[in-house]
């Protein structure tokens, strides 16, 4: 298997966006950060958003003047769509493919539905991805610091012959390139972050914090304890973890713990938790997931919607907004209601 290949700042110049006009569709997460970077690394930067939105006020704010999508995709040489996985196939077909001419570049976040060809651009425009690794809050504050979160960067079509140019000024105009930007494709990027997603580091997670919770619980141990051995604590061993490896967070926790560690967590994640891996990898690499995922959205997400409030109303949810309200320096948060 080759080496990724790691690009920075000395090798990603922002010529081929000087001049040019970035049209970024959605003001979110990543949205809100590529819109700020790029227009702080001297790219014009036209924002298409609802005005009388969260995201539409607060671009605004940030001082860009949101425009419908139809118009910001006339004006945009690239186009970069940052709106939710599901919407985009509706949006694409309704107000971005009546206007994408030869010459332009769609530009994408994530490679989902270009890769599962719930969208299928024409031949003659650049299409290309970069993605951050990191959440948009991040991809913004480490940009302001003088750093930035690693991207990476895959072309899909090359129609004008300088779409990696493009996605290379793109990359280092939100600040990638200043820790270094990694050349893949759109297949790799797209099943490799559902995985992750899915197996790891939110499914993963998620199931296994809360069967942790409930055999304490069930055992007769607080509520509380609970929490604090199976959520709390998670942030500081991933935190030791980011920082360096398993290695680094074996050497920082007790010899007890880290015996426990080596003989205990092979016998939680078998054969059997990898197999179920492979299932999931499976269903991703051959679109069942896609599929899945595009159905729940046009049935109207009822089964995502009971499923989201069954865990919202679990025991160690209640149970941590309880606690986290007794613990100001954390600045716990809670998600927006929804209209």
């Amino acid at each position: 298997m080759a080496d990724l290949k790691m690009v920075y700042e000395k090798d990603a110049p922002l010529d081929a966006l000087k001049g040019k006009t970035v049209a970024v569709l959605g003001y979110g997460s990543q949205g809100h950060a590529h819109s700020l970077n790029l227009r702080d690394s001297g790219i014009k930067v036209l924002v298409a958003n609802r005005k009388d939105s969260t995201n539409g006020r607060l671009a605004i704010e940030h001082g860009f003047t949101p425009v419908s999508v139809e118009e910001a995709v006339q004006q945009g040489d690239l186009l970069i769509v940052t709106l939710p996985d599901e919407v985009q196939p509706d949006v694409y077909n309704k107000s971005i493919a009546p206007y994408l001419k030869a010459g332009k570049a769609l530009g994408v976040t994530h490679g989902f539905n270009v890769h599962f060809k719930t969208i299928v651009p024409p031949k003659d425009v650049d299409v290309l991805l970069v993605a951050p690794k990191g959440p948009g809050h991040l991809v913004r504050s480490e940009y302001e610091k003088g750093g930035g979160v690693p991207c990476l960067l895959a072309v899909h079509q090359n129609a004008s012959g300088k779409a990696r140019d493009l996605g290379l000024a793109w990359a280092r105009g939100i600040g990638g390139a200043r820790s270094g930007i990694i050349e893949t494709t759109f297949k790799d990027e797209c099943e490799t972050d559902l995985f992750g997603e899915q197996a790891v580091l939110c499914g993963g997670l998620s199931a296994l914090i809360k069967a942790g919770f409930e055999t304490l619980t069930e055992a007769g141990y607080p509520p509380e304890m609970a929490y604090f051995e199976c959520v709390h604590e998670v942030k500081l061993i991933v935190d030791l973890i980011y920082q360096g490896g398993l290695d680094y967070m074996r050497y920082s926790i007790s010899n007890t713990a880290e015996y426990g560690d080596l003989t205990r967590g092979p016998r939680l994640v078998n054969a059997q938790t990898k197999a179920e891996m492979k299932k999931i990898l499976d269903e991703i690499q051959s679109g069942q997931f896609a599929k899945e995922w595009r159905a729940e959205y046009e049935n109207g997400l009822k089964n995502f919607k009971r499923l989201y409030e069954a865990d919202n109303n679990h025991p160690v949810e209640v149970t941590g907004r309880r606690l986290r309200k007794m613990m100001p320096w954390l600045k716990a948060k809670e998600p927006p209601k929804q209209a």
